[in-house]
């Protein structure tokens, strides 16, 4: 009998659900709307009622659902599935594990969104399953997951891995976590809006001032188009942004010694002189050692990571199995 895993992605628009072979292909993926409604309560049962209905029309009886993944975003308890908070979502000290588990009566693993999507790029994307790896993502925020030793990092709070929030400029600007100058005020697709707006105001005879005086906005996709036309402002932006991140994960790396850096993300789509920029900023800043034994690449799987690391965190739990070695 043919053996399943079901993988969750729950965002604050919309949860994206999937079938997973037990070798991470996808079977079948769908989405629904996320019901942020009554504090998003509805949610569990939301998401089980179109997997079992999923399941039915499939002809997938219960029994051969190993279990089911779920990536959500927020700080979690990952040995029992509870959110301490997920802003976006409306989720305070939910037990999230726990409601799900009762409802499917299926085993239950739970880890940031994130994390699960670091999982599924080392599983089946560019991460081609090594030991140590970080993953960042390049959004509207700044997200990452860490994988070191095989395992994600989460640490005590459920925080590990939040890239986004290492203070790059004591002096910047203030981040939603309350802080100023971290990495997600700067390198975010919100962080690249934000410097253009403030570098038109200083500069209000400049094309790029022209551009937003002109579309009455500006988008971060807007200032690499700009950049590559070869405005001067957009290109200082980029330049900037670039560096930072570059220095960024040279210091993480020191840390963590990775084999692979992983930039993913909307703002990825930049494409590769995005990358080439901030590997370059990167080999600035590295340790020699940490430059040769470390690849920046772009992440593969978009979209479906989270599904295909979330039933990756099912296999991993199960099987206690690790990327690179068996314990």
């Amino acid at each position: 009998m043919e053996q399943i895993i079901i993988g969750m992605d729950i965002g604050g628009t919309t949860a994206k659900l999937g079938l997973i072979s037990n070798d991470g292909e996808i079977i079948r993926k769908w989405e629904i709307p996320t019901n942020k409604n009554d504090g998003g309560k509805h949610i569990v049962d939301d998401i089980w009622n179109s997997v079992r209905q999923k399941l039915k029309h499939l002809h997938y009886k219960e029994e051969q659902v190993l279990g089911i993944g779920v990536g959500a975003p927020g700080f979690i308890e990952d040995e029992t599935g509870f959110i301490y908070e997920a802003v976006n979502i409306g989720w305070k000290n939910y037990p999230l594990g726990e409601l799900l588990s009762s409802q499917s009566k299926l085993p239950v693993f739970v880890e940031n969104d994130a994390n699960v999507a670091a999982l599924g790029e080392n599983w089946r994307g560019a991460g081609n399953q090594v030991t140590n790896l970080i993953a960042v993502t390049l959004g509207t925020g700044v997200g990452g997951g860490i994988i070191a030793n095989g395992r994600v990092v989460n640490g005590e709070a459920g925080i590990g891995g939040e890239i986004g929030h290492i203070i790059m400029d004591t002096n910047g600007s203030v981040c939603n976590c309350g802080r100023k100058g971290c990495l997600e005020t700067i390198a975010s697709a919100t962080g690249i809006v934000r410097q253009a707006f403030e570098l038109a105001e200083i500069l209000p005879d400049s094309k790029l001032a022209k551009h937003v005086n002109i579309k009455g906005t500006i988008t971060a996709k807007d200032v690499f188009q700009l950049a590559n036309e070869g405005n001067v402002e957009a290109k200082q932006i980029v330049a900037h942004t670039t560096d930072i991140l570059g220095l960024a994960i040279a210091n993480m790396c020191v840390t963590i010694s990775p084999a692979k850096v992983l930039i993913g993300g909307g703002v990825s789509k930049a494409g590769q002189p995005l990358l080439t920029a901030i590997e370059e900023a990167f080999n600035r800043y590295a340790l020699p050692k940490v430059q040769q034994s470390c690849e920046l690449k772009f992440a593969q799987l978009g979209n479906d990571a989270g599904i295909i690391g979330a039933a990756f965190l099912v296999k991993q739990k199960l099987e206690k199995k690790v990327f690179g070695e068996k314990i």
